[in-house]
């Protein structure tokens, strides 16, 4: 077996490995493959046995100013998800006989891209005679990103475009100790880039991200920190206000906009991020979903731990924005564990939250 290494965009974090070193003819082997569609990003992957063997996606993109629609994204997954499977077998060289078990995101996530995934999900499993999992898109993303960066047992801060929060193992399950009371974070910079019509491609949150390294002037915002949780509705409202304001008079630019967004909503993150380590006495931190490809994200976390003594992992976007083989690896996980989804239950979750899920592979 071939051991494929990538670099993470994370400072701390060198190198990774993408695989679980297994013995090459081990008749034991499990192969799962996952179908992830929950927002506007279509991917297949397959895993074995802690292996990526495959992970092809799509995204659907809007024009600027614009955000995508739950029938338009759907209709969009509807119209690649076959080309995406085939890739991803022939990615793999695998047929359907090799399949072990096939996995689809049941929620967290917008309904009609969730409904279009999980029916293809029912019926290859069907066709292909498959046991059927549904995973919880939340632990997908952690699964992944403690087999990418072989983090122990950290404190979770998942930032993406539906969900923000941070989360610690224990008792098996993975519990929430903080998290937002309004908007995601991923959806306060999204929505912000379609406020002064930044380009969607590759995604709003990358295009903010190198507009604001130009940025230089601070632009102070609302600061909310509620105890563990935090609020970015407000300071949406007001970078909003003051965009119209002050880009119209010339007193600063959407860079330095960028920037200081990016400045404040971060310092809450990471403050919230180190109140957590300190109450779990956890001294590894692992950053995951889409936002957490963020350079400067993964910057001001590492300085935080470093005055700790503790550790920051990350990974890029291959593996931190959505995917299908992080669907496959908590798949795996779960499998081998013994838990199945039975057809007459397979449905979606909407609002599933991660501490709804019983960790029985863990422990």
């Amino acid at each position: 077996m071939v051991n494929k290494s990538v670099k993470t965009r994370s400072c701390s974090v060198a190198t990774v490995s993408l695989s679980i070193m297994t013995k090459k003819g081990d008749d034991n082997m499990t192969v799962v493959i996952g179908f992830e569609g929950s927002a506007n990003k279509i991917g297949v992957g397959i895993v074995r046995d802690g292996e990526v063997l495959a992970n092809p996606r799509r995204t659907y993109i809007t024009p600027p100013g614009q955000g995508f629609l739950p029938s338009e994204t759907s209709k969009h997954h509807r119209g690649v998800i076959l080309t995406v499977l085939r890739e991803a077998l022939q990615q793999a060289a695998l047929k359907p006989a090799d399949i072990d078990c096939v996995a689809y995101t049941k929620g967290p996530g917008m309904g009609a891209p969730l409904v279009t995934v999980a029916i293809v999900a029912r019926t290859v499993a069907q066709l292909w005679r498959k046991p059927l999992l549904g995973v919880n898109h939340c632990i997908g993303h952690i699964e992944m990103g403690r087999l990418i960066t072989h983090a122990n047992n950290p404190t979770v801060l998942y930032v993406s475009g539906g969900n923000t929060q941070v989360i610690a193992y224990s008792e098996k399950r993975y519990r929430i100790f903080g998290e937002t009371i309004d908007i995601a974070v991923g959806n306060c910079l999204d929505r912000f880039a379609r406020v002064i019509k930044i380009s969607n491609d590759p995604s709003p949150g990358y295009n903010i991200e190198q507009m604001a390294k130009k940025g230089s002037q601070y632009v102070e915002l609302p600061y909310t920190v509620k105890g563990m949780d935090v609020s970015f509705s407000g300071i949406l409202s007001y970078i909003e206000e003051v965009a119209h304001k002050m880009l119209g008079s010339g007193q600063c630019t959407a860079e330095d906009l960028c920037f200081s967004l990016q400045e404040t909503l971060f310092a809450m993150l990471v403050e919230i991020t180190e109140r957590a380590m300190a109450h779990c006495s956890s001294q590894e931190v692992l950053i995951v979903g889409g936002v957490g490809c963020n350079l400067r994200l993964q910057e001001m976390m590492r300085i935080m731990c470093m005055e700790r003594g503790a550790k920051v992992f990350a990974t890029d976007e291959r593996f931190c924005v959505d995917n299908g083989a992080m669907i496959a690896q908590a798949g795996w996980e779960m499998f081998r564990a013994g838990q199945l989804t039975d057809l007459a239950d397979s449905w979606i979750t909407q609002r599933y939250r991660t501490d709804e899920v019983e960790v029985t592979w863990r422990d």
